[in-house]
């Protein structure tokens, strides 16, 4: 597998954004959601079916799970991968296709990056993994809540590695976790959600569990 190129653009000043979380949608009276409940699966355009075997599951350690042909188009294939959760990476793929390592297009609309999840371990092993197999990165990133690190697939797709820097608490998820540190955050005024706000917020949803247990 070739080595895969990151841009990474710096902004010269940091930008604001809203601190409070008040628009909601824009809906008509009435109107009813459709209620998800979690990512089913995410189906990407690939090239030939071994380059997108040699990658989902040579590089990222996704199962194979299984292939058949792609229903609506009988020219090519479908293959299925576990990304480590049951839920499904998918890829369409063609024998005449070939690998274009490009970025693909970041224009409004198209994906810019997918994420999947590491564990702490796994990750501070990722740069030494990544290089080993010739594939250029971004180096560690610091997002305050996670540690990230980005780098291309064979067809130009950004991909990033993450790890969180906490556990939640018995009964909660991360995203709970997240909303309770990001209140903290707002109410501190900080830029961004770091390692205190975390803390503060896991001890918070702590508290506010043991205090609905005293009560009952």
């Amino acid at each position: 597998m070739g080595a895969c190129t990151v841009r990474c653009q710096t902004s010269p000043e940091p930008r604001r954004f809203p601190t409070e979380l008040t628009d909601g949608p824009t809906s008509l009276p009435g109107m009813r959601k459709l209620q998800t409940q979690g990512v089913h699966h995410i189906t990407l355009v690939g090239a030939d079916r071994q380059t997108s075997i040699d990658f989902w599951e040579g590089v990222l350690g996704m199962p194979f799970v299984f292939e058949q042909p792609n229903l609506d188009k009988e020219a090519e294939s479908h293959l299925y991968f576990d990304p480590g959760d049951g839920r499904l990476i998918t890829v369409f793929t063609n024998e005449e296709r070939e690998a274009d390592p490009a970025r693909t297009p970041t224009e409004p609309g198209c994906v810019h990056h997918i994420a999947f999840a590491l564990s702490q371990a796994t990750f501070h092993q990722s740069v030494e993994r990544l290089e080993e197999r010739g594939i250029e990165h971004s180096g560690v990133k610091d997002r305050g809540f996670m540690d990230s690190i980005y780098f291309e697939d064979p067809l130009g797709l950004l991909i990033e590695l993450a790890s969180y820097r906490f556990e939640p608490p018995f009964g909660y998820s991360h995203a709970e976790v997240l909303a309770e540190a990001h209140r903290l955050r707002v109410e501190r005024g900080d830029y961004n959600i770091d390692r205190a706000h975390l803390a503060d917020a896991i001890e918070t949803l702590v508290n506010r569990r043991n205090e609905w247990l005293r009560t009952r």
